[in-house]
């Protein structure tokens, strides 16, 4: 039991040290900004496909599934504003979150695992090219600004997949939809949108750097690391929705 206090500990402690080297790397000259935006590309502009698949589907099948509770008082009228505040406030962010975990997540992992494994960290350091700044920093600030800029794409995609799902059984216009959806949406709606989505980008990329930096030497670390960092990265983005929900509760 203590050594296992002892390991937890540790591990705490390394955690620490790494978001410290992470934080003083990031604001400190000179700026990778060559490096931060290929990792945008790579971050956002080739995960479009998958989360534009996701988000329309997200935002038909929903509309499809609250249809029936709101018949049943006669108020499918209400239904642009219901799917509206549903995916703005929690689904669009949720959603690109666990997309962006498994695949931005698991390539991160594997791909500094794989850089440690082959020593190449090892070899940065020895010329003089600091690894943090160079690898860690510029993935952390990448997902941070790319998740709520997909986000924002997740919303559109999934109120437009929420229009045809609502056009297949009644004639609305879609002028007339996204006039209801904006007359819905508040301020504090899309607040909390972005700071949920800005905080999942960020533990996204601190959990998957820090699980593929620290992975074990070897062909199955780089596996393991890759497996290691969309769990964890889910399971922290799952934790932090409760608590950003409990916030947002008392702040309200």
């Amino acid at each position: 039991m203590g050594s296992k206090i002892e390991k937890l500990l540790i591990e705490f402690a390394r955690i620490h040290r790494f978001m410290m080297s992470f934080l003083r790397e990031a604001v400190s000259p000179p700026y990778e900004f060559k490096e931060i935006i290929r990792q945008c590309y790579e971050i956002g502009w080739k995960s479009f496909p998958l989360i534009s698949l996701t988000g329309f589907i997200v935002g038909f099948v929903f509309t499809k599934q609250s249809r029936p509770s709101l018949e049943d008082f006669g108020a499918t009228s209400m239904l642009p504003a219901l799917i509206s505040i549903a995916i703005v406030r929690a689904l669009a962010p949720l959603v690109t979150a666990l997309i962006a975990s498994g695949k931005v997540g698991s390539q991160i992992g594997a791909e500094l695992s794989s850089m440690n494994v082959t020593e190449q960290i090892d070899a940065m350091e020895v010329s003089g090219t600091n690894p943090t700044k160079f690898l860690v920093s510029t993935r952390i600030v990448a997902t941070t600004l790319m998740i709520p800029i997909l986000c924002f794409y997740v919303a559109g995609i999934g109120l437009i997949g929420g229009y045809l799902s609502i056009v297949g059984k009644d004639d609305l216009s879609m002028l007339a939809f996204f006039t209801q959806v904006f007359e819905t949406i508040a301020a504090k709606d899309v607040f909390a949108m972005v700071i949920r989505a800005v905080v999942f980008g960020f533990t996204i990329g601190f959990a998957s750097s820090y699980v593929g930096y620290f992975s074990t030497k070897g062909t199955e670390g780089v596996g393991k690391a890759a497996n290691s960092a969309v769990v964890s990265s889910m399971f922290l983005v799952f934790v932090e929705e409760l608590l950003i929900v409990q916030l947002l509760a008392l702040l309200n």
